[in-house]
């Protein structure tokens, strides 16, 4: 590893912005030491001399910087107290911020909020940018164990002290972001496997870009494994809390300063050396030391009167332009023309670890150890005036510039140097080893298991006292005297998540939330923007704390109360625009041309917060962000027919109106006229159907739009239909969607002026291949009467005949099944199909081929089963005795056709010659029809002839008689003797049936 650069004087190692003599003087006794440390562990000067003399320099130039720097760590509980206790020591006038120049406006409503939140910055219209980096989002969480928020409540409720926000604005944010491939890690997640099982909390910050303050961490891989390894501790978040935060919290102001030079300057020289990120990081010094020589100048401000409060990463900076001395030669760059909105949303501490990559449960052992830090040094932390959430001590307001000397905190010493050597001292000082706090601990065991029993854990006080003891034990074997909260965190999941979790949570997420949990923020209503506000007051009917989280429900009768109509229509809205789960409706539902009387809904707007609030960045209401968004997906690149489509019913569902419905359905007539490809056919179909469903129902007279859409979509698809059928991209689906398109739409169509030609000459020049397709021709063939239903039937039968195609079969009866879109008509023959194919085939081929049909129809067109198997209920007898005596209609023997009666010089029938044969057959069958009066026909018998003599007049209706008693034989001519007995005696079964069926017709 190359040694970093170290700045030299003349009078030796030393700073730039040094003074010689006294700066070589100041530490003299450390760069003694570390010296002979190097020449020990190197063999003599190297590298290592230059980096551990390097890192004195950077400690010594950051001390006598003449604008004192206060270094930071990120929501670190010991900066925090150390930034308190300064605050009220120094009184400083003006405040320098490492935080986005152009969030500084929002800093003021954190008055209104209950902690933690994120200063958001958010812009969805870019420009400047690449388009699919939108939407831009950038966050900077806020907690009040933090010792920016102790700077922000001490600069805003102190009258004459400024707060002046000096790092780049959000846009350089951007600007300077090299963008990392989408599968890189995001800014300041370069160490996630810190934090496992991530919680629903850790997605409030969304996919923001985050903006540390005091980011410090090694950016050395293997630095960061030695010290976890030799530290004994599992992860970063462990390590800083058992040997700085513990350390610090006890030190005086310049102690904690410079050991946090110092860490900060081994870091940042044990870093990579190149690297977007390093230029990024210099830049950013540059940027906020141009800042603030700039107001300097501007305002005139001694600089023994400003406070720069910025992480340690950036206080060991050796730019060119450190320093109130520094040089004046950085450019900033000017911004995009990209609009940013601004805003609080609200934070947790699950969303700052899953943020930037500490452990899970950081940041709520940091917010319990900033509560015993106060309560142990007793420094009185500044807080907003108002602050949601905390209660704030009265304290007389003292004017800036007046030194307050609490009894707590000790005064300065006015004769010593703020450069005097604190770090000799700490280094060689031996660690204290914190004694024992058995109360402390044994209040932590019983707190565990009374959680743990509450989580369904088969916890009892054995449990208690395991852990107690198991807490000391892994505390010693890691050389610590007193057990951490992570230490007690090992020895809970050791001694009770035996076997598995028995409910929602584990052990490990029972210690963190005892020891605070994962606190979650909520921006209050006059901090949100016009928006949510205006969605909150206009639900206020409603009845409910929608602020809260959690599920609320709520119940709408508007046949009672009319008044709710409106909040209907926001809560249909809100499910439009809002994530899942924000407005969920249990009951009711909008469809075009249809209102629910009664409502029911779940409302989680307290939950989804951030999602209301980003949704005010891009509107001052509902309609016009609805409006905004449907029109941006119309007119967008990529914007297909079917999207368009479902804009129009979502303005006319939502917005009501014609004026945007009329505009986006024109829209859709573009970009179908535009389309060169048949993938959203179906879809298209959907919709359409739907929207002239709608206008035929609720308007006078179709919408011209609508008319011209239906032309143009009739001859649009015409043309595509040969070349849909023949590409082997085009689904089935497709197809048949757009056969009903052109089916189902060809009256409308005719009647504005569409030929019919144009279809038939479209089917008539596809030649499909695949075979579910070439079904799919055969059944737009039927429906134009270019193919008969027998000559489909024989098609079907030719299939089943041959060898070769009875393994495609299925994909046949699928082609059929689509068929059902355009030709619903066709259910018979597609049932009919099925059958032969069930009935025909043997068990060898039937039962390796029946499950490619089950998945073959099911994939490709399960939407239209139910059709078939409404067909099929049909025609199938409904109960199973009826089965064995059924006959399918399609073998049924075809009726006789009607013939006429043949001439008097015609033979007779065999029947016309039976009947007055048998007189008393003709006469039982007369008195079953009840015919018992005597009949004269012309030419007939005489007056009082029998049945007989009746029947034989009628020579049609004995015709028919013969054929259904069955008598085909031949019987003897008229005047021959009759056969006794007669038919009807030896049938009588027969007799009775006929009259029950001549009586049933």
């Amino acid at each position: 590893m190359s040694a970093a650069p170290v700045i030299r004087t003349a009078s030796g190692t030393g700073t730039a912005s040094g003074t010689g003599t006294e700066t070589a003087r100041t530490f003299a006794a450390l760069r003694g030491q570390l010296h002979s440390a190097a020449e020990e562990f190197a063999g003599g000067p190297d590298a290592l001399e230059d980096i551990l003399l390097g890192m004195v320099d950077d400690v010594d130039r950051a001390v006598r910087e003449p604008l004192e720097i206060f270094p930071v760590c990120h929501h670190s509980p010991a900066s925090a107290l150390a930034m308190a206790r300064r605050l009220r020591e120094k009184r400083p006038k003006v405040v320098y911020l490492e935080l986005c120049e152009d969030m500084a406006p929002l800093l003021t409503e954190l008055r209104n909020c209950r902690l933690p939140v994120a200063v958001q910055a958010f812009a969805s219209d870019i420009d400047g940018f690449p388009p699919d980096w939108a939407p831009l989002s950038v966050v900077a969480p806020i907690t009040e164990a933090s010792a920016e928020y102790q700077a922000v409540a001490y600069a805003l409720d102190t009258p004459g002290v400024e707060l002046v926000l000096v790092d780049r604005s959000s846009d350089h944010v951007f600007q300077w972001d090299a963008r990392r491939p989408a599968d890189a890690a995001a800014p300041g997640d370069d160490a996630q496997g810190d934090g496992a099982g991530i919680e629903p909390e850790a997605a409030l910050h969304g996919e923001a870009v985050g903006v540390e303050i005091g980011d410090l961490r090694p950016r050395f891989a293997e630095l960061e494994e030695h010290l976890l390894r030799h530290g004994k501790v599992r992860h970063w978040s462990e390590w800083w809390h058992q040997y700085v935060e513990v350390p610090l919290g006890d030190g005086d102001h310049d102690t904690y300063r410079q050991v946090m030079f110092l860490i900060g300057s081994l870091f940042r020289r044990l870093a990579p050396g190149d690297g977007d990120r390093v230029r990024v990081d210099e830049d950013r010094e540059r940027y906020m030391w141009t800042r603030m020589r700039e107001h300097l100048a501007a305002t005139g401000t001694d600089p023994a009167d400003c406070l720069y409060v910025c992480g340690a990463f950036h206080a060991a900076s050796r730019v060119e332009e450190f320093g109130v001395h520094g040089a004046d030669g950085f450019e900033i760059s000017p911004r995009t023309a990209t609009t940013w909105q601004y805003g609080l949303i609200p934070s947790s501490h699950a969303a700052i670890e899953a943020q930037f990559g500490l452990a899970s449960g950081s940041v709520s052992i940091a917010a319990a150890q900033w509560a015993k830090n106060l309560r142990r040094t007793r420094v009185k932390p500044y807080r907003l005036e108002g602050q949601a959430g905390t209660k704030k001590a009265s304290e007389k307001k003292i004017p800036a510039g007046t030194a307050a000397t609490p009894a707590a905190i000790p005064a300065p010493d006015p004769d010593r140097t703020s450069a005097e050597d604190r770090l000799s001292g700490f280094l060689r000082r031996p660690p204290v080893l914190d004694t024992l706090d058995e109360a402390e601990l044994l209040g932590w065991s019983v707190d565990v298991v009374r959680a743990a029993r509450r989580n369904g854990y088969l916890a009892s006080t054995a449990d208690a006292i395991a852990v107690f003891e198991t807490s000391i034990l892994l505390a010693g074997m890691r050389d610590r005297a007193r057990p951490t909260p992570y230490d007690f965190q090992d020895a809970a999941v050791t001694c009770i998540e035996k076997d598995g979790v028995p409910g929602r949570r584990d052990v490990r997420r029972i210690v963190e939330n005892m020891m605070g949990g994962d606190r979650i923020g909520r921006v209050g209503y006059e901090a949100l923007p016009p928006l949510a506000r205006d969605v909150h007051d206009r639900l206020a009917p409603l009845e409910l704390d929608l602020q809260q989280r959690g599920v609320r429900r709520a119940l709408l009768d508007m046949a009672s109360r009319p008044e709710l109509r409106a909040c209907s229509d926001v809560l249909w809205m809100l499910r439009r625009l809002m994530p899942h789960g924000a407005a969920r409706p249990i009951m009711g539902e909008r469809r075009l041309g249809e209102r629910s009387v009664q409502e029911s809904w779940d409302l989680a707007l307290g939950t989804q917060q951030r999602a209301l609030i980003e949704l005010g960045y891009e509107g001052v209401s509902l309609e016009q962000v609805l409006e905004q968004r449907l029109r941006r997906t119309a007119h967008g690149a990529r914007a297909t027919t079917a999207e368009v489509l479902a804009a129009v019913e979502d303005a006319t569902l939502y917005l009501g109106g014609r004026r945007l419905a009329d505009e986006l359905g024109n829209r859709a007539l573009e970009v179908l006229a535009g389309e060169r490809t048949v993938d959203g056919a179906p879809e298209v179909l959907r919709r359409v159907r739907g929207l002239l469903a709608y206008y035929r129902t609720a308007e006078p007279v179709l919408p011209p739009w609508i008319e011209s859409f239906v032309r143009t979509g009739y001859a649009h698809y015409c043309t595509l239909l040969p070349t849909a059928f023949q590409d082997e991209d085009a689904t089935t689906g497709q197809v048949a969607a757009m056969l009903g398109f052109l089916f189902s739409m060809e009256g409308l169509a005719l009647s504005l002026g569409c030929d019919r030609t144009q279809l038939e000459l479209a089917v008539a020049q596809s030649h499909p291949k695949d075979p579910a397709k070439t079904a799919l021709l055969w059944a737009a063939q039927v429906q134009l009467g270019t193919l008969s239903r027998q000559e489909l039937r024989a098609r079907c039968d030719e299939l089943l005949a041959s060898p070769l195609v009875v393994p495609s079969y299925p994909r046949y009866l699928s082609g059929f099944v689509h068929a059902l879109e355009p030709v619903p008509g066709l259910a018979d023959v597609v049932v009919e199909a099925v059958s032969n194919a069930f009935g025909r085939l043997p068990d060898a081929v039937l039962l390796p081929w029946l499950p490619v049909l089950i998945t073959t129809l099911r994939s490709n067109a399960g939407d239209l089963a139910p059709l078939l198997i409404r067909e099929a209920g049909r025609i199938f007898p409904a109960r199973l005795p009826a089965l064995d005596t059924w006959i399918p209609p399609w073998r049924r023997p075809p009726a006789a056709p009607r013939v006429a009666r043949p001439g008097p010089a015609a033979a007779a029938p065999r029947g016309t010659a039976l009947l007055p044969a048998h007189p008393a057959t003709c006469d039982a069958l007369a008195e079953l029809l009840g015919c018992t009066e005597e009949w004269a026909p012309a030419g007939g018998p005489p007056p009082g002839a029998t049945g007989a003599a009746l029947l034989s007049a009628h020579p049609g209706t004995c015709d028919a008689l013969a054929r259904l008693l069955g008598c085909d034989e031949p019987w003897a001519p008229a005047g021959a003797a009759p056969r006794p007995p007669s038919l009807t005696d030896r049938h009588p079964d027969t007799a009775h049936a006929v009259a029950a069926l001549l009586a049933d017709r």
